[in-house]
């Protein structure tokens, strides 16, 4: 019987309580660390671990097309910049392109950053509310 890793069970349990604006937000996050790990492979012309990032990557890009509410005109055009790096992240892999890997990057991190945002003025709505 093998031992419970405290660090997977703390993962596992902040996943499973999280709001979804913060899964959401770890997403954001997953795809941050995933592009930063393709780079250094491709540096490190570790061409294998470089495709398993990138094809992370591409899933989380994916998770969040799928999940978004289509209802909003906002979600339309994020729809195709999700696409746009969906399309980019290929490129990226094939080529093994660390400038296209910056660029896709620097999307997810704006909106990551936009996110966070949103989930501090949700919170401050509700607190307001609550007085």
């Amino acid at each position: 019987m093998a031992l419970n890793n405290p660090y997977q069970t703390y993962q596992q349990n902040t996943v499973a309580t999280a709001s979804p604006g913060e899964l959401t937000l770890m997403l954001y996050n997953g795809c941050i660390k995933f592009i930063k790990q393709a780079k250094k492979a491709i540096d490190d012309k570790k061409i294998e671990e470089k495709n398993t990032n990138i094809q992370k990557a591409q899933n989380i890009i994916r998770e969040l097309m799928v999940t978004l509410n289509m209802d909003y005109q906002i979600s339309h055009q994020m729809m195709q910049l999700y696409d746009y790096m969906l399309n980019r992240l290929v490129e990226a892999n094939i080529k093994n392109d660390i400038v296209i890997l910056d660029e896709v990057e620097g999307f997810v991190v704006e909106f990551r950053d936009t996110w966070k945002q949103v989930i501090v003025k949700d919170r401050q709505m509700k607190f307001g509310q609550g007085e």
